[in-house]
C-alpha cells in the first residue's frame, strides 16, 4: 500500500515532527544540535520556507514552517539526508538515522 501524499497548501504552517530511529538520539552533542540551524539557513531560501520555531531533543526535534510555492517535501528531503549523512560520517556509524519520514502535527491556516 503506498503512502498518501503529503499536504502542500501555500500560506499554511506545517508542524514538522522528526525522530530518531528507534527513538535513538539524533544529537550525540553540540555540534551534531549546530549542524541542523546551519542547514536550515542554506535549504530555507532555496526552498522560499520561512520558520518560525524549532525545538531540539536528543531523540526527536520539532519545526514550524510556512510553505510558500516550494513543496514541503523538497526541503525536508535534502535537510534529513544532509543531516544523516553529516551524522554518520561524524560518529563513525551507517544506517538510518530517522524513524520512517518526517510526521506533520496540527496544521494551521
Amino acid at each position: 500500500m503506498s503512502r498518501s501524499a503529503r499536504l502542500n497548501a501555500t500560506g499554511v504552517f506545517q508542524h514538522i515532527i522528526i525522530r530518531g530511529i528507534e527513538r535513538r538520539k539524533i544529537f550525540i552533542d553540540n555540534k551534531d544540535r549546530d549542524n541542523f540551524p546551519a542547514r536550515l539557513e542554506k535549504l530555507l531560501p532555496e526552498t522560499k520556507t520561512s520558520y518560525y520555531a524549532w525545538a531540539f531533543i536528543p531523540n526527536h526535534a520539532h519545526f514550524l514552517f510556512r510553505i510558500e510555492s516550494v513543496p514541503i517535501v523538497a526541503l525536508m528531503r535534502r535537510l534529513l539526508t544532509g543531516c544523516a549523512i553529516y551524522f554518520n560520517r561524524r560518529n563513525k556509524r551507517s544506517g538510518q538515522l530517522f524513524q520512517n519520514r518526517y510526521s506533520i502535527g496540527k496544521i494551521f491556516i
